[in-house]
């Protein structure tokens, strides 16, 4: 055998012998290229990926608003907040048991908040921490819920925002079913128009710089600047005004002139209270009996631009 001849021989033999490897191959079939040998070997099992619709089979009501939620379009879903989903279920499905899994039932307020933080940082929530509702222990599904809230904002467990805010302020809530209010109680107007239950940074938790500041965004024509301006008014609205409510006049801290007289005791008036006692005319009625007031005449009390006006006057 010439060795020509040899070498086609062996080359032929070496090519049999690989197609009958390949034809001897699982992973190969009819019509298809060898694959090579580290192809040949089995690769790990990928992991399914995780389906919300696997949830449903437990968790039907818990997932019905959800959908409907900002939460749905985020790409983790449940697993943001509820740690290993996926082992959960297999857990549940296989063996039974409940396994892995974050329940914010059981976990501190602290922890619930140190959770939801970690989306909601920014804006008013930044400035939770430390804050009178973060002290008082209160966490964010106190008042809020992911999957099983009432409101059309901010996911509130109740239907409007007061409702949420009286649950821990009944002497609040007692203040707005005075006959002098602001427009609460009929729907025109919510806890949280005044007050951001987020952020503690301002006194009250007032939702501008100071309180002048935010009834002035409603009551304009208060704002001045007045030729002539009563000092009680610039410093502060609430030293004469309770914005949660009052049975008196205007939401007004006490009835006039007695409000009045709180502050002027030292004036040219007679500095007794103007009832029907000590008057000029004895017992009798006069100009400082019941229904005649300090506005009777002094009318600009929040400030005048009358030249003639020092003293408030018309």
């Amino acid at each position: 055998m010439g060795p020509l001849r040899g070498g086609f021989l062996a080359s032929l033999w070496f090519g049999l012998a690989a197609a009958s490897i390949a034809g001897s191959s699982p992973q190969s079939s009819p019509g298809s290229p060898p694959q090579p040998l580290a192809a040949q070997v089995a690769s790990p099992q990928v992991a399914a990926k995780f389906d919300v619709n696997d949830c449903k089979t437990c968790h039907e009501k818990a997932l019905t608003s959800f959908e409907h939620t900002k939460h749905m379009k985020l790409p983790g879903l449940c697993e943001n907040c509820h740690g290993d989903v996926t082992n959960h279920l297999k857990s549940e499905t296989e063996k039974g048991e409940v396994g892995t899994i974050v329940s914010f039932k059981k976990m501190k307020p602290a922890d619930v908040t140190k959770k939801c933080l970690t989306c909601h940082d920014k804006a008013r929530q930044a400035n939770w921490t430390g804050g009178v509702h973060d002290r008082k222990g209160l966490a964010c599904t106190t008042c809020h819920s992911v999957h099983d809230f009432k409101s059309v904002q901010a996911q509130l467990k109740t239907t409007r925002d007061s409702e949420t805010c009286f649950s821990c302020h009944p002497a609040i809530r007692a203040k707005g079913m005075r006959t002098s209010h602001h427009p609460v109680r009929e729907g025109k107007m919510d806890c949280a128009s005044c007050h951001d239950p987020h952020d503690s940074t301002k006194p009250k938790m007032v939702s501008a710089e100071w309180v002048n500041e935010k009834c002035l965004t409603c009551h304009t024509e208060k704002r001045g600047p007045f030729l002539w301006e009563h000092a009680p008014v610039r410093e502060n609205c609430l030293n004469c005004h309770d914005p949660h409510g009052s049975n008196h006049d205007k939401l007004l801290v006490a009835k006039l002139p007695f409000l009045c007289q709180r502050c002027h005791l030292n004036t040219r008036h007679p500095g007794t209270l103007y009832d029907f006692r000590n008057t000029i005319a004895g017992t009798n009625p006069s100009n400082r009996a019941v229904e005649h007031a300090c506005k009777n005449c002094h009318q600009n009390i929040h400030g005048s631009n009358a030249p003639s006006g020092p003293y408030l006057g018309r």
